[in-house]
């Protein structure tokens, strides 16, 4: 699946940081604004403990996790829409990316640098929305300028996509993304053929540090989390600096420390994972003596176009899809005994494929 996720944030808020500890791919991270002007882009595995089972089960010659991307995006500073510190360019990568993960400072640390010369985390989340709505609000009004002369001329697509471009201007010019819209299911074709900054989900990371990790939300989180409940969206709190020192060790080591530090699962899986959900991704495994595998999926698919994710000739000489729920071969303890208890189903080209299906593909090309 060729989805991709953005992190966006002020400069020195620790993206490039967070984005290394998730990818370990060393992108380059620095004590000044604009450390990162090209995007770095990244595959992630996604941590799901049912691989690790069915492994067990089948005990395959090998086990595939799925994966999706992260793009590092430059910090974006006030300005921005209008070109400051090469606002266009970095605008349009965030342009490129699926979801938008947008890290905020919530830490003291006079050894960094804040680009405003204090920890604000509020002033920090609505400078950069502000630059994104100030771009979508003139994406919009030149297509206003485009769509107004057929609109006048009683045109019905035009009458209706003006109508459309009204209410987007309405609520960007109160400040309001446009993802937190209501549309119509045909008005919203329209706006995703505008490809708005702000329609794009959204999830925030507030980045604390080091001895405020497994300890309760200090202030600026608190601040961070009610702003994200008036849009709905998820609040993953993290330690970059400590999730980077993690992402070096081995399972057992990462179990220790870990437990060392009394968290469960670590902010980065918690991110991964917030994230494929925020993508609308889901995961169904194909599982034989040679591997077992997890298959990213969108959710809403049909199971010719899940097949279709393995190869084209999946989906074109699509039969059927032999299914069992996860849950259910898991419980019975191998696909014989699923088969017996009538667990096992054959699906055709109009099942919607669900997470944690565990499917085989009958095709004929």
């Amino acid at each position: 699946m060729a989805l991709t996720a953005g992190i966006v944030g002020l400069p020195n808020v620790g993206k490039s940081t967070l984005f290394n500890a998730i990818t370990q791919a060393g992108a380059l991270s620095a004590n000044y604004p604009f450390a990162t002007i090209d995007p770095n882009v990244g595959i992630v595995e996604v941590p799901d403990s049912r691989l690790e089972k069915l492994t067990e089960l089948v005990n395959p010659k090998k086990t595939v996790p799925t994966a999706f991307e992260f793009t590092d995006i430059a910090g974006i500073v006030k300005g921005a829409s209008k070109g400051e510190g090469l606002g266009n360019q970095f605008l349009s990568h965030i342009r490129q990316v699926d979801a938008i993960c947008h890290v905020v400072r919530a830490f003291e640390d006079e050894n960094i640098t804040h680009v405003s010369g204090q920890v604000d985390p509020i002033t920090d989340i609505e400078t950069i929305n502000l630059e994104l709505i100030l771009a979508d609000l003139e994406t919009v009004s030149k297509r206003m300028d485009r769509v107004a002369k057929m609109a006048r001329q009683k045109d019905k697509e035009a009458v209706a996509e003006y109508a459309v471009l009204e209410k987007l201007k309405d609520a960007l010019e109160e400040e309001t993304p446009a993802r937190a819209v209501e549309f119509s299911s045909d008005q919203e074709k329209i706006v995703k053929g505008l490809h708005l900054l702000t329609s794009k989900p959204i999830l925030y990371v507030a980045n604390v540090s080091e001895d405020e990790i497994g300890e309760a939300d200090n202030d600026r989180v608190k601040q961070i989390r009610e702003f994200a409940a008036k849009e709905n969206a998820e609040v993953i709190v993290v330690c970059a600096k400590i999730e980077s020192e993690i992402a070096e060790l081995d399972n057992e080591e990462k179990e220790e420390f870990l437990e060392d530090l009394g968290i469960e699962e670590s902010g980065l899986d918690q991110l991964i994972k917030a994230t494929y959900n925020l993508l609308g991704l889901a995961t169904y495994f194909t599982a034989g003596e040679q591997e077992v595998r997890a298959w990213t999926f969108k959710e809403g698919m049909t199971a010719p176009q899940a097949a279709g994710i393995i190869h084209t000739d999946f989906e074109r000489g699509f039969i059927r899809a032999e299914t069992v729920s996860y849950d259910d071969l898991v419980d019975a303890g191998s696909m014989a005994v699923a088969r017996d208890r009538g667990r096992v189903r054959l699906e055709g080209k109009e099942y919607l494929v669900k997470d944690g299906d565990v499917i085989h593909f009958r095709f004929n090309v």
